[in-house]
């Protein structure tokens, strides 16, 4: 397990550290071309790769392209958002597999003039309006590879929530005592965030399925003030169908873009995720901005976080397996030492239901 446990370093970072400063998001691609890179980088490692297979292996990873991003997006988000991930990691060992089979590289994959990833994919304008045509994008790496993404991974704790939300529902939440009983007399809703969620997560109109409305900012906040709290259940059909007042808070919800939030979201010595809700009713009474910086699940809340991330992590255990069970897994998760030294496939075993 301690080999899993370095591969999982090791696929963080080079997923982390390529898509620090390269937004994949602004060109319409789909950020989960980096799961297969990674995978395959990683993956070859494993098989025990030389120099060469490794790189060739990478680049049939870049070779591939990259999925679209509108499965993400309103009107075309859906459960694709699912199991996208898996995919590309699915592709990834078979990547990896035949260039451990000797099949040749493609050393000009990203950089060939016309053919090449950057000219082909990379070099676009969508949503980019300061983009110039004439400065050729190329990648760019503002640090080297080492632990620095792992360390600083988010846990999803609070919320079942797209990360861009999650300090909005906090916020929400915490707003909820102050709003329950006047949520007809809300005349509207301001919502102060950071630029990637305006791109990415801020959606008007019908929300499709689940998956639409666990990236839309309106939603999740309109939930969260309304019940005080966002679980799965509540991106269902029949819940949204039921509680119409959702809709109507999304049409009274307006969305500011911050520049500080935006200016500390970028700081690689922050990487806030900020978002604040203030709320304003019919008869010109406001409530306080409340105001979340960082989520839970981030590095500076981790004293705070992982006792729930614990918690959490327990209780799903127990929606599948027996107490003894669930406890064997726990007490080994929990032990560092032992759990390096486990045999993956003891490991796996564990989880066999």
């Amino acid at each position: 397990m301690r080999e899993v446990l370095e591969a999982m370093i090791l696929a963080h970072e080079i997923q982390g550290v390529i898509a620090l400063e390269n937004s994949f998001n602004r060109v319409g691609l789909c950020q989960v071309l980096l799961v297969r890179v990674a995978s395959v980088a990683v993956v070859t490692k494993m098989y025990g790769a030389d120099h060469e297979q490794i790189m060739a292996g990478i680049s049939q990873a870049w070779v591939d392209g990259s999925a679209l991003r509108t499965y993400r997006h309103a009107p075309n988000a859906g459960s694709r958002e699912s199991w996208a991930a898996g995919d590309a990691t699915s592709r990834a060992v078979r990547l990896a597999d035949i260039s451990m089979r000797g099949e040749m590289g493609i050393p000009g994959v990203l950089s060939a003039v016309q053919w090449g990833f950057y000219d082909v994919c990379f070099n676009k304008t969508v949503a980019d309006q300061q983009f110039k045509p004439q400065q050729k994008r190329v990648f760019s790496f503002p640090q080297k590879y080492g632990t620095c993404v792992m360390e600083n991974v988010l846990f999803k704790i609070s919320f079942p929530a797209e990360f861009h939300a999650q300090t909005a529902c906090e916020a929400a939440v915490k707003l909820h005592p102050l709003v329950v009983d006047r949520l007809s007399e809300i005349d509207k809703i301001v919502i102060r965030t950071h630029d990637s969620a305006v791109r990415i997560i801020c959606k008007q109109g019908p929300l499709a399925n689940p998956a639409d409305r666990d990236h839309c900012l309106q939603y999740m906040t309109a939930v969260a003030l309304i019940f005080g709290d966002l679980i799965a259940e509540h991106y269902e059909d029949d819940f949204h169908r039921a509680n119409p007042l959702i809709d109507q808070l999304r049409e009274k919800t307006q969305i500011e873009e911050v520049p500080q939030y935006c200016d500390d979201y970028y700081d690689a010595n922050k990487r806030s995720i900020a978002n604040a809700i203030q709320i304003y009713f019919t008869d010109g009474t406001v409530t306080e901005e409340v105001a979340v910086e960082y989520p839970l699940g981030h590095r500076r809340r981790r004293a705070q976080g992982i006792p729930l991330l614990e918690k959490k992590f327990q209780r799903n255990l127990a929606t599948r397996f027996a107490s003894g069970r669930s406890q064997t897994i726990y007490q080994l998760c929990i032990d560092q030492a032992r759990l390096e030294q486990t045999a993956v496939d003891e490991f796996m075993d564990l989880f066999v239901i």
